[in-house]
């Protein structure tokens, strides 16, 4: 019966879900007065950067912190390296009447220096900042689990527009991440490469996005 569950979960009969009504999307795609950067949106709101080129970043600093996750997905964990409020939590900036900006380090940040140094090399404001551990799914799964990021919730529309910057620690010719710009568009949808420390930033309030991984170990990113 289990495995019969789990194949009913495709994006197939989640279109049926959406179109009754029974499973609606929890955010939908919306345009706003909020700066964006025009570049981003020329190249369809996905950019593939140059890869990270700074010093070797230890597994420990991934390894090692303290991750929760979801109950609607038990195969994605997530260490807060940020949070809203310091504290090891998932919770969503404008719960505590906050845009997702100015995150505040959580203890994760004393054990990962390399990549606090990265992500404050970026110079830019930042949000959440979060290690994704994800184990190996299915392009079923996948594509079920596409999604939408609830990045601008309480963010003032004098402030620009929240992005993902993604920086990939582990490396495995499968990693990727799907997206699309629209949420049952097969033809539309870009699979991202992504192997160690390439670098990618997707507006993912635009692009309907999961990740796929296929291999044996488990696979490590900065979001």
């Amino acid at each position: 019966m289990s495995a019969l569950k789990d194949s009913l979960k495709n994006e197939y009969t989640k279109q049926i879900l959406r179109v009754t009504g029974v499973r609606k999307a929890s955010l939908q795609q919306r345009k706003t007065p909020h700066y964006r950067m025009p570049m981003l949106e020329e190249a369809g709101g996905w950019m593939r950067l140059d890869k990270y080129k700074g010093p070797e970043i230890p597994a420990s600093e991934w390894e090692d912190l303290t991750y929760t996750t979801y109950s609607s997905d038990p195969t994605t964990y997530f260490a807060p390296i940020t949070s809203a409020t310091g504290e090891i939590e998932l919770k969503g900036f404008w719960e505590y009447g906050k845009a997702d900006l100015d995150g505040v380090w959580t203890s994760n940040a004393e054990k990962c220096p390399s990549i606090v140094k990265w992500v404050e090399s970026i110079g830019a404001r930042f949000g959440r900042v979060q290690l994704l551990r994800m184990s190996a799914n299915t392009m079923r799964e996948t594509r079920w689990g596409l999604h939408l990021d609830n990045n601008n919730q309480g963010n003032p529309e004098n402030q620009g527009w929240v992005v993902r910057v993604w920086l990939e620690l582990t490396d495995d010719p499968s990693s990727a991440l799907v997206v699309r710009p629209t949420e049952f568009d097969r033809k539309g949808e870009v699979k991202i490469a992504l192997p160690k420390y390439q670098q990618a930033v997707v507006d993912s309030e635009y692009l309907w996005h999961g990740g796929h991984h296929t291999s044996d170990h488990v696979r490590y990113a900065v979001i």
